[in-house]
Order: C-alpha cells, then structure tokens, then sequence
C-alpha cells in the first residue's frame, strides 16, 4: 500500500511537472531563496508579526467597516491614502505601501510585457489550472470555505482573480498601476482572517493548524499559481526566452513579499522554486469535503454567462491542465468529445497565435472567446474590466 501511495503521488507530480523530493520540512530547511533562512525558522511558523495585531485591534475595535467605506476609492498605486482610516492602520499602510528596496523595475516592466503578451495562457492557467489546484490543498479549500467569502464564491473568485489580474497589468507596478494597492488589501484581509477563523467552530472541526495563512501557505500558493504557470509555459513549448522568465519570476517574488513574506523564504530561482514546490506542493495534494464543494461552485460559475462551450468541456480542459487524478477526485464528469478536442485543438490554437503554423484551426474563435469570458465572468462579476473592489470581512461563514 505504501508503494502504490507513492507511485500515485510520483505520477501526480510528474502530471503536475513538480516531482522531486518529497519532505516538506526539509524544503522548508534547504538553500535557494532570496538569501538563506536560519535552520529552524521556516516560514510554517511565520505569520505577519505587523498587520496580524493591527487587524487584532481594528476588529475588535469596530473600526472594520470605516476602513472598507474609506478606501474603496483607494485603487492606483499613486492614489493619496485615503482619509478617515484610524490612525494606526493609516501609520501601517505609509510603512508598507511601497516596492522593496531590491525591487527591479526593469525585471517588473519586462515582466509586465510578458504578461501582456502571455495574456491567454495566464488566464487559462491561473483560471482553470492554479485556481482549481488550490480546491485540492487541503488547508487553503478549507480556511477559504469556512472564512466569510467562501459563502459567496463567485465574488470570492472575483477578489482572487483580481490579484493576479492586476499582477498582470501591463504597469501593475508603475504608480498609474493597481498591485501594490491590491497586495496591501489582500495582505490585510489575510491578517483579518488569521484572527477570525480560529473562533469558527466549524474551521477549528476540520483544520490541522491553530493559526491559518503561515508564510508557508502564501508560498504554497505560489507555487500553485506562478511555478504552475512557469512550467506549464514551457511544456506546452511556449517561446519563453530566460529573460522573460527571469522577469516572471521576480514580479512574483515582489508580489509574495508584499503579501508579507519574509525576504529569506522567498526562493531566488526557478530551479529552487520547481525544488520546494515538488516538496511543499504536490506530497500535500488530497481532496476534501470543501474543496470538492468549492470546486463545483467555481465550475458552475461559468453557467451564468454564455461561454459557447458545454460543462463537458470545462470539465475536460481542467483534466487537460491538472490531470484525471484531480478530475476524479473533484468528480469532474468525463466528456470524452471534449476531451479528444481539448487535446487535439488546444495545441493548434497556441501554434496558430504563437505564429508556429500558418493554418488557423476551426476552433480559434471559441478558445478565443472562452477566455475572454472566463475573464470578465470574475472580474467584479462581469461587470467590470478594471477592478473588484477587496473588503475585509468582519465575521467567518455561517455552520
């Protein structure tokens, strides 16, 4: 049984392009981030020693729903701070509204161009390969389902696109630009919740951490979006020229210590990415309760706007990105007729727009169009291309 357990899990991986070694702690422990982290302070036991009793004291404060009101109109990265916000919290956001001093802004514009020029695939693979993925990381379906905005998902999605929405934009770090306003949101709601959820009855019941969000999850995540994404570019043998994802990968590490990440834990290379994510990412891929849950809501998301395209067919490009392994473990119906044209059509449509073959398939304008719904469909519920406003919750979702 355990041969089988292990087989299973190398073929996971391998399906995922993220075998390697598989001990956590010892990923946790080895050499390739930013600059090396002391032995015996992983960022398992690191939360946010900032924002976390900031948020402590603006929640039980009652102050919450003034900040919400106040900095909804807080959106571009050159926008004043916004006025009315207590003063401690307005102290904190003039602490960390800024770009690390080891930011690169030639890497970052670099990066942006890229995404510009990528945007397809990103959607795509953020959308229906990371966005689902994160369903089957246990302790992430799980504290998402049980905080307040796992109660709604479609606008939970909204926030959760947005993030690597404005990532993506062409000056998303610029000051005409939104990410550093969205990562210092994000990054405020994740302390909020870190305070939240440990007095959800129903959190506590199913979670095997006291505290949730460490700096170990974020860079699980990461791993679930920008190293997926990072290897899935190349084995779909995308042009991705070494500058390009050299870029790529420090607009991430910028955005991962925006989020409050430690600067040591961050992993300095793809190679060191693509090591930890085989440890810390595919050994701790399983389904639950609430990620089966949550999968089906996002799935069924796309069935309020016309996508030109069946469930079948979702169903089947999600096998396609992730694997059957995952597919069965979410109870992703098979649509074999789908399946053969994913398999068959998705590769001639990236060589028709990658100007790799001259002969446009049939199906273009449907992949086309497919992501561009699926876009808009989770940018503020469809009814924005420009921003999905990011509140902080005040409470967890109800039993």
């Amino acid at each position: 049984m355990e041969n089988l357990s292990r087989r299973r899990l190398l073929s996971l991986g391998a399906a995922l392009g993220l075998v390697g070694a598989t001990n956590p702690a010892q990923a946790w422990a080895s050499t390739g981030s930013v600059a090396e982290a002391a032995a015996g302070t992983g960022p398992q036991w690191i939360w946010d020693d900032v924002a976390d009793p900031l948020m402590v004291s603006m929640l039980d404060g009652g102050h919450v729903p003034a900040i919400n009101a106040a900095w909804a109109s807080w959106v571009d990265n050159d926008d004043a701070l916004p006025g009315g916000l207590p003063a401690d919290f307005t102290a904190y956001l003039r602490q960390v509204n800024r770009l690390p001093s080891w930011a690169d802004p030639v890497k970052l514009a670099r990066a942006a161009d890229f995404n510009r020029r990528r945007d397809t695939y990103l959607f795509m693979l953020y959308g229906l390969g990371g966005g689902i993925m994160s369903t089957v990381i246990p302790r992430e379906a799980k504290s998402v389902y049980w905080s307040a905005g796992g109660a709604d998902m479609q606008d939970r999605a909204a926030k959760t696109f947005t993030f690597g929405y404005d990532l993506s934009q062409l000056k998303a770090f610029e000051p005409t630009g939104q990410f550093v306003v969205t990562a210092n949101k994000t990054r405020v709601v994740h302390a909020a919740v870190r305070h939240l959820l440990p007095q959800s009855p129903h959190w506590r019941a199913v979670a095997d951490e006291s505290v949730p969000i460490s700096a170990a999850d974020i860079l699980v995540t990461f791993h679930s979006l920008g190293t997926f994404v990072y290897r899935k570019l190349l084995d779909w043998k995308i042009p991705f020229p070494a500058a390009d994802q050299e870029a790529f990968l420090h607009a991430w590490q910028v955005a991962v210590h925006l989020l409050g990440v430690p600067y040591e834990h961050i992993p300095r290379t793809w190679a060191a990415a693509e090591k930890q994510a085989a440890q810390v990412l595919t050994p701790i891929l399983t389904p639950s309760t609430e990620g089966i849950a949550l999968a089906e809501d996002l799935l069924g998301l796309t069935a309020q706007i016309d996508l030109g395209v069946t469930r079948g067919f979702l169903n089947e490009f999600v096998r396609y990105v992730l694997n059957d392994e995952v597919g069965d473990w979410l109870g992703l119906k098979r649509d074999y007729a789908s399946a053969a044209l994913v398999r068959t059509a998705w590769p001639a449509f990236i060589l028709f727009r990658e100007g790799l073959s001259p002969v446009m398939p049939g199906t273009f304008y449907v992949f086309d169009q497919f992501v561009r719904a699926l876009a808009m469909l989770f940018l503020n519920k469809g009814s924005s291309g420009s921003t999905t406003p990011i509140t902080i919750p005040t409470g967890n979702r109800a039993g």
